[in-house]
Parts: C-alpha cells; sequence; structure tokens
C-alpha cells in the first residue's frame, strides 16, 4: 500500500476491449483477449508496477464479466503486483459471491487481491441478473453494507431488503489480508465521495474528461466526510483512472492511440447522446491539463506529477485500452510506464519528500 509520497503506486488498468479495429473492422476474440490480459499483467509486474484492474462487463466489446478468474490466472505468475476490480458492479451482484471470490485470489496471490466497488457506469448487468434500474442506489448502498460486514466478520448476521437475510453464518474462504481491501469507485458523484469518506474507505476518481484538477473540491468532500466520522484523512489513500497511453515518441502515441479511442468513443456517444469525437477534441485532452496522458514517457510523468500536486493521489491508473489497440503496441506501453514513467515519478516524489 501507498503510505508515503515516495511509493506513490503507479499501475494499468483495463475493461479488456474486444472492439472491432478501426481499419481492419474485425473485433478481437474474447478467449484471445483474456489470454493476452494475463500476459499484460505478467509483464505489468516484471516491469515494476504497482497494480492491475480489471473492470467488470457484460457486452460483447468487453471481456471482463468475471475480473477475479482473469486476476487469479495471473495470480500464480505475478510475485509482487496488487490484483483488483475496477470496478466490480456490486450493485448487481452477490456480496457473498463477491467476497469468496475476492479471499480465493488473495489466498492464490498472497494476499494481493483488492474489491473496487462501484455502482456501474453501465447497466447491462440488471437485467442479466433481475435487478431494477429502480433500486440502482439502494442495491449498492445495501450491498456495500454486507460486504463490509462479511469482510469484518467470519460469522454474519445481516437482513436487508433485496437479499436473503444472513442469520448467524460463516463466509469462507478467509482473506490473507485482515481485513480484504475494498476501494469506493466514482465517476464524479459527490455522495460517493461522502461516503467513502465517512466510511474511511480509500476511493477511486475515474477521471476521463475535462480538467484532472477540478475534482479537487471532490478530494475536499471526502476528506472532510472522512474527518467528521473520525477518521484521520491523511492516511487514506485516493486514485485516478484515466486514458492514457506511453509511446516511444509523443507524436507515436498520438497516433496510435486516437483512432481505436475515436471509434469507441463514437460507439458510446451514440448510445449516450454525446457529440462525435474528433481529433481536436482528442489533442485538447492530451494536453498538459487535460484528461488524457498520451505522450512520450517524459510527458506522460510530468502530467501524472501535476495530478499529484492538484489531488494529492496515492495511486495513478493508466487505461491504456480505450478501443481495440495491437497487443504489441499495449505491451510497449506497459513497459515505458514501468521502465520509464513511474521511475521519473518516484525520483522527483522522493526528492521533494527530503
Amino acid at each position: 500500500m501507498a503510505d508515503s509520497a515516495m511509493n506513490m503506486e503507479i499501475g494499468i488498468s483495463t475493461f479488456l476491449e474486444a472492439t472491432k479495429d478501426p481499419v481492419t473492422g474485425v473485433a478481437f476474440n474474447h478467449a484471445e483477449r483474456l489470454r493476452n490480459a494475463v500476459e499484460e499483467i505478467v509483464l505489468a509486474d516484471q516491469v515494476g508496477l504497482d497494480v492491475y484492474g480489471v473492470g467488470e462487463h457484460h457486452r460483447a466489446d468487453y471481456a471482463g464479466s468475471s475480473p477475479a478468474v482473469v486476476l487469479a490466472a495471473a495470480a500464480g505468475m505475478t510475485k509482487r503486483i496488487r490484483l483488483t476490480s475496477a470496478v466490480t458492479v456490486l450493485s448487481s451482484d452477490d456480496p457473498v459471491r463477491v467476497y469468496q471470490a475476492f479471499s480465493t485470489l488473495d489466498g492464490i496471490s498472497n494476499g494481493r487481491a483488492e474489491i473496487m466497488a462501484g455502482r456501474g457506469s453501465f447497466i447491462e448487468s440488471f437485467p442479466l441478473f433481475g435487478y431494477s434500474l429502480d433500486d440502482y442506489d439502494e442495491l449498492f448502498e445495501e450491498n456495500l453494507e454486507l460486504l463490509l460486514a462479511i469482510r469484518a466478520s467470519e460469522k454474519v448476521t445481516w437482513r436487508g431488503g433485496h437479499r436473503p437475510a444472513i442469520q448467524n453464518l460463516g463466509v469462507y474462504p478467509r482473506s490473507v489480508q485482515s481485513p480484504l481491501p475494498v476501494w469506493i469507485a466514482s465517476g464524479g458523484n459527490p455522495e460517493s465521495a461522502v461516503r467513502a469518506g465517512a466510511l474511511g474507505l480509500p476511493i477511486a476518481f475515474a477521471i476521463i474528461g475535462g480538467m484532472p484538477e477540478r475534482f479537487a473540491p471532490l478530494v475536499n468532500l471526502y476528506k472532510e466526510a472522512a474527518a467528521r466520522a473520525g477518521h484521520n484523512p491523511d492516511t487514506l489513500q485516493i486514485a485516478t483512472h484515466s486514458h492514457g497511453f506511453v509511446g516511444d515518441t509523443t507524436e507515436q502515441a498520438a497516433d496510435l492511440f486516437f483512432p481505436p479511442t475515436q471509434a469507441q468513443m463514437n460507439v458510446l456517444g451514440r448510445e449516450r447522446g454525446w457529440p462525435p469525437y474528433d481529433r481536436g477534441a482528442f489533442d485538447a485532452a492530451r494536453s498538459l491539463r487535460g484528461a488524457l496522458y498520451v505522450g512520450d514517457p517524459e510527458f506522460v510523468a510530468e502530467k501524472i506529477l501535476l495530478l499529484r500536486r492538484n489531488l494529492g493521489i496515492t495511486r495513478f491508473f493508466l487505461h491504456v485500452n480505450v478501443g481495440t489497440m495491437p497487443h504489441r503496441e499495449v505491451l510497449r506501453a506497459i513497459e515505458l510506464l514501468g521502465t520509464r514513467v513511474a521511475p521519473i515519478v518516484r525520483k522527483e516524489l522522493a526528492r521533494i519528500s527530503n
């Protein structure tokens, strides 16, 4: 865990994109994408990255419906990298099974598992598992309460409005870590920041547009809620998740990352009513104060350090695949993030702390 300025964590997040290649029009095979993900996790561990996160989705254009299974496949081939969901859609899952999946991962990895719990920005899991969107918020609150009760005690007694009650029953296996880390993930909802702070839980903000510095008020809300609840805000962890890509040169990184990003952003834009995504918007977002972390290692490191100054983050996730990227290019970006970007950031933070 990051417990000082020198130890800020840097890692990768992915939704296991299996979108159509913008040039060939051919979609990634799900099985191939899953195998590629395991290779990415192993490489991330080898090059010294701190964490790898897999997001849960239930759509044809993503292969990551079972993050814990993917992470477990890599657990035995890695040594130190932390393995987390990014996120677990807790509203439409059973907290007992979520805990069991990640405590099993924790055992396999010898204490490197984490859960990042969110309400989900996609809604496919709700009809798939028989839940009503009318209960969107209430389901998350209840399921989070139960998940935290399970991780706190081997035997659980609990009653809610949407799941059968539990009366003094054990949940196994127990995690190696005590407690098993649970983060709250938020796309910028003030209520989520306040909830996480009041519970004393670490928080991860998804920053995929605008200027990241504009999340500073949410960080303040989070810390104020923590202090009111009796938690020391200085010990709490804050992560961000942002789209980006590291290349040998900034021009190369931008040219590789733009076509698949444009293709997927336009797919999502048609679903959500966003305007078409063009190169002008992309180039503006990859400026120093923008939300895209695209460039050569020195520029990406500079942006991460700016984020640290503005938000006080203790963990940074780079989401490399927004749309389908060639696997070899993804591996190269992971290598550069671990061997070039992370050392620059760590050296500068160590200098500042001294």
